[in-house]
């Protein structure tokens, strides 16, 4: 439900709210002892967590036949607004089988926790290559996200559902702020234009270096960090989350910055997912959305401006988010200063600039990255967490 407090719309018009109310809630548990249940794992209950509370508007459950087929081959829903990632829950044939459209169907975490409650209007086959080709651009086993679409099952469950209840994340409670709260936070603060940022990855220089020019042309900063499933080679969210607290007290203006988490997994579905996330942010109440270098990519799937180039698919005004599109940022050491190379005259071996790889093995080494790459207090953070890491 929108509210006098929204910035702009948020996508498809209205703000969705699947959590389930007090009687609901009650009732549901009632009947959940008599219900067909299906265990689902963390990003399905990431992704359920996201409907219920609006991030994903305006999806009110997992994606219907009609809406995946669409999506997945042009980027749109089959009412024509653009979405680019498919959002659905996939269960094995034998677990579909018995499985009527019209019940209700209990959700059932990996712990056995009873969290949502699907409506099931629709089941249906699809076909994985297809997703993967299409969404990720590539059907190698050895991508993270066509992994995940291979191992999971060969039916799409569809329909509504309810989230249970909205309790507090375990590691960042005072970090999570549903939409509907950004949305007034922006208005408290008298914020009419915010741009939306999104990492999985430690803030560096780089990031800082963006995130500072972006505020030169906006009211609000809303750093956005993601701390739902990733690669297990990803540095853990809480160690993340760290840093951009470090970052939040020493070098942003508080003012002018709201620091909150973002639930979602990551597909790693580079130009595909950076539409994805720019949604996502305008859910929350962002007007702007920072896409840089190599959004959401891994390895050497996509070209390293593939995710800014996809915007350019979409007419003008039609995502209602707008891009701002920065190209690699590096320390010059020429000018002594943070650039890219629009504005430095700076040759490739006067750039400082070192990709997470090198960084970890760096921590590994008990070597801290650069200050030119990395705020000492940071680094410091990394390399104390890279040590505990070690020891476990």
């Amino acid at each position: 439900m929108t509210t006098e407090h929204d910035i702009n719309l948020a996508h498809g018009g209205n703000l969705v709210h699947r959590v389930a109310t007090p009687e609901e809630r009650e009732n549901f548990l009632e009947k959940g002892e008599t219900m067909p249940s299906i265990t689902i794992d963390e990003r399905a209950v990431s992704d359920l967590v996201m409907i219920a509370i609006g991030g994903f508007s305006p999806l009110e459950g997992f994606m219907s036949q009609a809406d995946y087929a669409t999506v997945v081959t042009d980027m749109r829903m089959a009412n024509g607004l653009p979405w680019a990632i498919p959002v659905t829950l996939s269960v094995d044939e034998a677990t579909a089988e018995p499985l009527k459209e019209g019940m209700l169907v209990r959700l059932d975490d990996a712990n056995g926790r009873f969290v949502g409650v699907l409506q099931l209007t629709e089941k249906y086959k699809y076909d994985k290559s297809k997703e993967a080709i299409n969404v990720y651009r590539t059907d190698e086993e050895k991508h993270p996200g066509v992994k995940v679409v291979y191992e999971q099952g060969e039916v799409n469950l569809a329909g509504p559902v309810w989230l249970l209840q909205r309790d507090d994340h375990p590691l960042f409670p005072k970090y999570q702020i549903d939409p509907a709260v950004s949305r007034v936070m922006f208005h408290e603060r008298g914020w009419n234009t915010i741009v939306g940022f999104q990492t999985r990855n430690p803030i560096h220089r780089a990031h800082e270096y963006i995130q500072k020019c972006a505020l030169e042309v906006v009211d609000g900063l809303f750093l956005h960090p993601l701390v739902g499933a990733t690669k297990k080679d990803d540095i853990p969210a809480d160690v993340r989350m760290r840093c951009y607290e470090i970052m939040m007290e020493h070098y942003f203006p508080q003012n002018r910055v709201i620091l909150a988490i973002n639930p979602s997994a990551m597909r790693y579905a580079g130009p595909r997912e950076a539409i994805f996330h720019a949604l996502v942010r305008k859910n929350y109440g962002c007007t702007h959305f920072i896409v840089g270098r190599d959004h959401a990519g891994v390895g050497d799937y996509y070209g390293t401006y593939d995710a800014q180039h996809i915007f350019d698919e979409f007419e003008p005004g039609e995502l209602g988010i707008t891009p701002l599109k920065f190209e690699h940022a590096f320390y010059c050491t020429r000018t002594s200063t943070m650039a890219t190379t629009k504005t430095s005259p700076s040759k490739p071996e006067e750039r400082v600039h070192l990709s997470g790889t090198k960084v970890r093995e760096m921590l590994r080494r008990g070597e801290l990255p650069p200050p030119e790459f990395s705020r000492p207090e940071v680094a410091a953070e990394l390399a104390r967490a890279m040590k505990v890491a070690q020891e476990v």
